[in-house]
């Protein structure tokens, strides 16, 4: 069925009404309302005459479609571009209600608006996925109405399309960018001084302003001058030493379930290790992947051949959180089989109390022996945002009490981890992938990777 009666119609057809029950008082007026009624009827056959009559150039009146991506960015604003054609020889007000899916639970996706004939009308809106996985659209639907008003038709565009979410590639190229171009401080990326000559000799150079003066070679300098040429001085040019292998270590046991606007801390993982990856392999670096939670999980080698992102972000993608806790011996097993190599280990997980880190220590002890290590944990923002309102009642302020004690436990888990020599990383969900790339680049400049 494509044919609509709108509020418009409806209100006229009230208004007869009442004019023949003031006829039945008054029985003058029945004559001007029997002529309001047969106009109304002749107007609403007229009006659906126009609507169901062929377009110019007798194809399809009304063209739309729905524009987005072969694949979704989970966590990121994900652009939808409706674009609506009005083929008729008049002027059409149009409802367009685009049927997105379930997973969104929206229900205002609903855009009115006005188009010229042989005119083009582009709705652009914003989608926010929060969660991986397939999503189903419905049809775009579009109810047009002539300037009469009194009849729509409707017509039904891009039915049941299917579009993946895939782990935040929006976020990553966001950073492949600056990256690219040196901003990455544009997004809160620090500027880490260099220690230490952790870089491999590459060149030598004349001198430039700005140049550290250690690295002036004074025998070629002296070479120079001697054979003839200026007086310009050389430096050495060093570059970063290249192909360390960067693994993440995600854990996907129930401490990940945890959600935060939206995404859970498994998600802010994922996305966190996409970019993490894509930011190594522009480093020169490999990047390998590790999942685990009761069970071993994915294990990609850390590698940095074509396309190697690629199936770093299909295996991301098909990643799930269990419902049971984390077995790290089985970590550390998998790691000592099958990670040979010196490695930077960046351990996405999650503790919430000491004992819990506790418990796990001696396997972390032992993946740092043989690895340079980072466990990555999250603060309870929720938990801060808590503390800092004011408190209003003795309750609040028993609350408050152990709510600091629970914030307390954090820091006291970073401190044990330290003091066993293993690097620990508190972060709120919302910086975690700035705050993984800083630490990383901390251990480029520090070269203890």
């Amino acid at each position: 069925m494509s044919l609509f009666l709108p509020l418009r119609f409806f209100y006229l057809c009230t208004g007869l009404i009442a004019g023949f029950v003031l006829a039945f008082f008054l029985p003058w007026l029945l004559g001007p309302v029997q002529v309001l009624l047969g106009a109304t009827i002749l107007l609403t056959l007229l009006d659906a005459l126009l609507l169901y009559a062929p377009g110019q150039g007798g194809g399809q009146p009304v063209f739309g479609r729905r524009v987005l991506g072969d694949k979704l960015s989970n966590g990121d604003e994900n652009e939808v571009q409706l674009y609506l054609e009005n083929r008729y020889r008049f002027g059409l007000q149009v409802d367009v209600i685009d049927e997105i899916p379930h997973q969104f639970q929206r229900r205002d996706v609903l855009f009115k608006t006005s188009i010229q004939p042989g005119q083009t009308q582009v709705i652009t809106y914003q989608l926010r996925p929060t969660k991986r996985g397939e999503y189903e659209f419905g049809a775009l639907n579009v109810y047009a109405a002539s300037p009469l008003g009194l009849v729509r038709r409707r017509f039904r565009f891009d039915q049941n399309r299917t579009v993946p979410v895939y782990p935040s590639f929006l976020q990553m190229r966001q950073y492949e960018l600056l990256a690219i171009h040196n901003r990455l401080t544009e997004v809160g990326v620090k500027r880490i001084r260099r220690v230490g000559q952790s870089m491999e000799f590459e060149q030598t150079r004349p001198y430039a302003s700005g140049d550290d003066p250690r690295n002036i070679n004074w025998k070629a300098s002296a070479r120079r001058a001697t054979g003839g040429g200026n007086d310009t001085l050389i430096v050495n040019h060093f570059q970063d030493e290249r192909a360390q292998q960067v693994y993440c270590l995600i854990d996907k046991g129930r401490v990940m379930r945890m959600p935060f606007e939206g995404l859970s801390l498994l998600d802010y993982a994922i996305n966190a290790t996409l970019v993490m990856s894509n930011i190594a392999l522009i480093k020169h670096d490999k990047a390998g992947l590790v999942t685990f939670s009761n069970k071993p999980g994915a294990t990609v080698p850390a590698e940095r051949r074509p396309g190697h992102l690629r199936t770093l972000l299909e295996v991301l993608y098909r990643q799930k959180t269990q419902y049971l806790e984390t077995d790290y011996e089985r970590l550390y097993a998998t790691v000592r089989a099958k990670i040979k190599q010196r490695s930077l280990l960046i351990l996405f997980t999650n503790f919430e109390t000491l004992q819990g880190m506790q418990r796990q220590l001696p396997y972390l002890r032992g993946l740092s022996k043989a690895h340079l290590l980072l466990v990555v944990f999250f603060e309870n923002t929720e938990l801060r945002t808590y503390l800092d309102a004011p408190a209003e009642s003795t309750a609040d302020v028993y609350n408050q009490t152990i709510a600091e004690k629970f914030q307390q436990e954090k820091r006291q888990i970073v401190l044990e981890l330290q003091r066993y020599g293993i690097q620990a990383l508190l972060t709120p969900p919302q910086l975690l992938t700035v705050n993984t790339i800083n630490k990383y680049l901390e251990f480029k400049a520090r070269g203890l990777i």
